[in-house]
């Protein structure tokens, strides 16, 4: 098989990966090297400050000795197989980057004969980029669950992110649909890089910069809909994982049945994975817990976003004087975001903030007109009624949105 025919399958068989973003590295050029990750944008990924970013995204093999039920590649299904070497995988990076197509590596593998074995050809491209080639570019590594804490560490002086799939929020799952795998293994891949990461960190106040262990931090991936765990199960294994292994970012996936009777399973439809991304950025950005995004319920509510689900639930909590509620409750105020909650603040400070000022922070008023007020005006009549501002949010309710915005022109 040649190279061209191993990148088609290889490539093809790496786009169920999602979790590839390439942000919170800043690997500078060094004089007679290839690449670096301070210039910002075949796979694309968004930086931090929103530059987009080219990465070559592969497989290292696709041969598995595992038989996880809801992969394509797993050791019982009928698919062409192919493997790279090192070599080839470094070759592909350079030429790749030297052609201007790419910025940097993205690089997973199944899990061939036993995942030292594999982590060990992975660990070897990634010494032949930064020592052979001077390959500066950033490179972002899938950690092999269960391989040993000495070769993930040995990995993480080389990438600059790696990433362990969680897969399953529950143990149940997990044993269900990836058997080979265990909690134990994976977490004990994420404790490997945080500990790592947490026994640099005193160097820094002895006036010398620990040296570069996973920069971009670790990140993982759940799938989202393959048995049948909750979002309560999914929101709260992410919080977890947030708080205990200093996760940089937990990927959602839609699952998506391969090469299965259609009676097993059904597909996961993309607006509950919507809905899970939205939840978690809550509990990232505005302060939300996991429990209160979904209060009694087990899932999400897929007609309206969590922040307007939860407004409404709460809706005794409103109206919010802009002039006067604390930041903590602003940031709660759907169509509100960080930046419009910033400006209302500076804004406030010098002088009381008119209703039709409010529009000027970037506030989308659509959305905040139900829950806020401005020296005291609100420009509906809904006050006492959240089941018609539910409806009128989530497009159900014609009546109350057009008379709102009939009160908003007058």
């Amino acid at each position: 098989m040649d190279l061209e025919q191993k990148l088609a399958i290889l490539t093809d068989a790496a786009k169920y990966d999602v979790s590839c973003a390439s942000s919170g590295s800043s690997r500078p050029g060094v004089k007679g090297g290839v690449g670096n990750t301070a210039a910002g944008g075949i796979c694309h990924s968004w930086t931090a400050d929103g530059r987009c970013v080219s990465l070559l995204k592969l497989l290292y093999t696709n041969v598995c000795c595992y038989d996880c039920a809801y992969c394509v590649n797993r050791r019982s299904n009928d698919v062409p197989r192919a493997s790279f070497t090192p070599d080839e995988v470094a070759r592909l990076t350079i030429d790749f980057y030297r052609r201007n197509m790419i910025e940097g590596l993205f690089l997973s593998s199944a899990v061939a004969i036993s995942p030292d074995r594999t982590m060990e050809r992975l660990i070897r491209v990634a010494e032949i980029l930064r020592q052979r080639e001077r390959f500066n570019g950033y490179i972002h590594m899938k950690v092999i669950p269960g391989a040993s804490a000495a070769l993930v560490q040995r990995l993480g002086y080389l990438v600059d992110r790696a990433s362990v799939n969680v897969e399953f929020a529950t143990d149940r799952e997990l044993s269900l649909l990836a058997p080979d795998k265990t909690r134990r293994g994976i977490e004990g891949n994420m404790l490997a890089i945080r500990d790592k990461k947490l026994e640099l960190l005193p160097t820094l106040y002895h006036g010398a910069a620990p040296p570069a262990f996973v920069p971009a931090g670790q990140s993982t991936q759940m799938i989202v809909g393959a048995a049948d765990g909750n979002d309560r199960d999914i929101l709260g294994r992410a919080e977890a994982l947030y708080q205990q292994m200093g996760m940089k970012r937990v990927y959602y996936s839609a699952y998506v049945p391969v090469n299965l009777p259609s009676s097993q399973q059904a597909r996961t439809p993309l607006l509950r994975e919507h809905r899970v991304y939205q939840a978690d950025w809550l509990m990232r950005f505005y302060g939300f817990r996991a429990g209160e995004i979904l209060g009694e319920r087990p899932n999400l509510d897929l007609a309206v976003d969590p922040k307007i689900a939860w407004a409404v639930a709460n809706y005794r909590l409103f109206p919010l004087d802009v002039n006067t509620a604390p930041k903590e409750l602003l940031l709660r105020v759907p169509g509100l975001g960080p930046r419009s909650v910033e400006r209302i603040l500076a804004a406030r400070r010098l002088a009381r903030i008119s209703y039709e000022a409010l529009g000027k922070t970037g506030a989308v008023m659509r959305r905040a007109r139900y829950f806020i007020s401005a020296q005291g005006r609100r420009p509906y009549p809904l006050v006492d009624d959240p089941e018609r501002v539910y409806r009128a949010l989530a497009g159900q309710d014609k009546e109350a949105h057009q008379q709102l915005s009939f009160l908003e022109a007058v």
